[in-house]
C-alpha cells in the first residue's frame, strides 16, 4: 500500500491529495502543513468579503476527510523541523505543494522606508497570518499608493476603501477590523507601469471598485489614450477587451461627491519612495509609453505622488526548500511532469505541484489539472516506490521528533474557538491571529 506525503495543505496541495485517493483505491496520503490550519491561501490570502471564493474551503474540506487523507498541522519540513531527508524515509514518496512564499521587491531606493509594505504583508495582517507583521499599516496615513494592477492589487485597494459597516460580517480578526474601521485613508491610487489593456486583474474584480459605498473610481482618460488597444479593443483577448471597457465607462462618468476616491493610473513606473519625517510621504513615477513590443520605456519626466502608506503588489516567488534542488532564474524546483530533478535526473519519490513547480500563475482552478499531471507521474513511478520497506506509521516518527502535530480534530476545535469568539464579539465567525490563541484552541477537548 502506496502512503504518500504531500507537503502543503492549499489548493494545490489539496488538489494532489484528491487525485492520489480518487486514481489508486489503495493510496493512503498524509497531508502535512507548516501552520495548524489547512486550505493555505483559501484561509489567508482570500480577501475576507470574498465570501463565495472562500467557500471553496468546503471542497476542500471535503478531501481533508476523506478516510485515506490525514491532516497533519503544525508540521514544520525544513530547518527547525523535519529534513526534506528524513520525510522521505517515512514515505514512499513526497510531493512539495508548498507555493510561493515571499513577495517581489521594486528595488529602488526608498523601498525600505516606514510605511512601505507589500501587498503580501498587508493581506496576512487582514487575513489573521499568525506570522503577520504587526500593526500599524494604516495608522497616521491619508493617501495610500498600490504598485501593481493584478488582482492583489484590486483587493488591497478595496480593502483600504471598505467601510467598518461592510467588514463586520467578514471574518477578518478584530484588531485589524478596529484599525481599518478606524483609518483616515480617503485617497488611493493604484498605479501600473504599462497601460490598461495590459493589467492583470479580472473584470469581475475591476467591476467590484465601483459599487463600493461612498467612493468614487477616477481614470485619466489621457493615460488611458496612451494605449493602443484601448483605444481600438477589438484584436484584444476578451478579458482584456472587457476590462477595457469598464475602464471607458468611468472614463465617461462625471466626478462625484465622495468621502473616498480610489485613481486608476497608468503608464507610470516607481523610481523612488520619498521620505517625510522619516517614513514614506511619496512615490516618485516616471512616466513611460509603449515600446511597440509590448513593453514600455521611460521618458525622463516624473510624477510624485503623496502617500503615507505604500503597497508593493509586482507578484510572489518561490524560495529554496532545503535539500530540494531549486532554480533561482524560475523560483521553482527543476522537474519532469511533476517528478523532481537533481543535476537533470528524476529524484525517486519526489514531486513537486502547484506554484513551486510551475511558478506564481494561474488561478485556483488552475491547480487541478497541475496536480493531476503530478499524481499520472507519481502512479506511474508506484509499482517502483512501493517496494521500499517503511519503518512503520509516519505520525509515531513524526510525534517522536518533532512538536505534536495538529490533526484533523485539532483544526476543529480551532473552528469551535472561532465561532465562539465571533459570538462574544457579536459578530460571525472570527479568525484567531496568532500561534498561541491557535495552538491552545487545538489543544482544547472537544464537546
Amino acid at each position: 500500500m502506496l502512503h504518500v506525503a504531500v507537503v502543503g495543505s492549499g489548493p494545490s496541495g489539496c488538489y494532489t491529495a484528491q487525485s492520489l485517493v480518487q486514481q489508486d483505491s489503495g493510496t493512503l496520503v498524509d497531508v502535512l502543513d507548516r501552520l495548524p490550519c489547512p486550505y493555505g491561501l483559501v484561509r489567508y490570502g482570500v480577501a475576507p468579503d470574498h465570501e463565495k471564493i472562500k467557500s471553496l474551503q468546503n471542497n476542500l474540506r471535503t478531501v481533508l476527510e476523506h478516510e485515506r487523507v490525514r491532516f497533519l498541522g503544525g508540521v514544520q519540513v525544513g530547518p527547525g523541523g523535519v529534513p526534506a531527508a528524513r520525510l522521505r524515509e517515512l514515505y514512499h514518496a513526497v510531493v512539495y505543494c508548498v507555493g510561493a512564499a515571499t513577495d517581489r521587491h521594486l528595488g529602488i531606493p526608498g523601498e525600505d522606508l516606514p510605511g512601505s509594505w507589500s501587498a503580501t504583508e498587508f493581506v496576512s495582517w487582514y487575513s489573521a497570518h499568525p506570522d503577520a507583521a504587526a500593526e500599524g499599516f494604516v495608522l497616521g496615513a491619508r493617501s495610500a499608493v498600490v504598485i501593481g494592477v493584478g488582482n492583489v492589487a484590486v483587493d488591497v485597494t478595496r480593502m483600504l476603501a471598505r467601510g467598518p459597516a461592510e467588514l463586520n460580517p467578514t471574518d477578518m480578526p478584530q484588531a485589524a477590523l478596529t484599525a481599518l474601521a478606524a483609518s483616515r485613508v480617503t485617497d488611493i491610487s493604484m498605479v501600473g507601469r504599462r497601460g490598461p489593456s495590459q493589467a492583470r486583474f479580472t473584470t469581475k474584480e475591476l467591476r467590484e471598485l465601483g459599487t463600493l459605498p461612498d467612493t468614487e473610481v477616477a481614470v485619466d482618460q489621457a493615460e488611458l489614450a496612451m494605449d493602443s488597444g484601448y483605444l481600438d479593443p477589438s484584436a484584444l483577448p476578451a478579458a482584456q477587451r472587457r476590462n477595457v471597457e469598464v475602464l471607458r465607462g468611468w472614463a465617461e462618468t462625471e466626478s462625484q461627491a465622495a468621502s473616498r476616491r480610489i485613481r486608476l493610473r497608468f503608464f507610470l513606473r516607481p523610481v523612488e519612495l520619498l521620505a517625510e519625517e522619516g517614513r514614506v510621504g511619496a512615490v516618485r513615477f516616471e512616466r513611460t509609453v509603449p515600446d511597440g513590443q509590448g513593453g514600455v520605456t521611460g521618458t525622463g519626466r516624473y510624477e510624485d505622488i503623496e502617500a503615507q502608506l505604500v503597497l508593493r503588489s509586482v507578484g510572489y516567488r518561490g524560495v529554496p526548500l532545503e535539500g530540494l534542488p531549486f532554480d533561482a532564474a524560475r523560483g521553482t524546483v527543476p522537474h519532469l511532469a511533476g517528478r523532481v530533478l537533481r543535476e537533470g535526473l528524476v529524484a525517486p519519490g519526489e514531486y513537486v505541484a502547484g506554484w513551486i513547480k510551475r511558478g506564481p500563475t494561474g488561478v485556483i482552478g488552475t491547480n487541478r489539472p497541475d496536480a493531476k499531471e503530478t499524481v499520472t507521474s507519481l502512479l506511474e513511478d508506484a509499482s517502483v516506490l512501493v517496494r521500499k520497506e517503511l519503518p512503520g506509521d509516519p505520525l509515531a516518527a513524526l510525534r517522536a521528533e518533532v512538536v505534536e502535530p495538529v490533526e484533523w480534530a485539532g483544526w476543529c476545535a480551532i473552528e469551535r474557538a472561532e465561532a465562539e469568539l465571533g459570538a462574544s464579539l457579536g459578530r460571525s465567525v472570527v479568525k484567531l491571529p496568532d500561534w498561541e490563541s491557535l495552538l491552545a484552541a487545538a489543544r482544547t477537548e472537544a464537546p
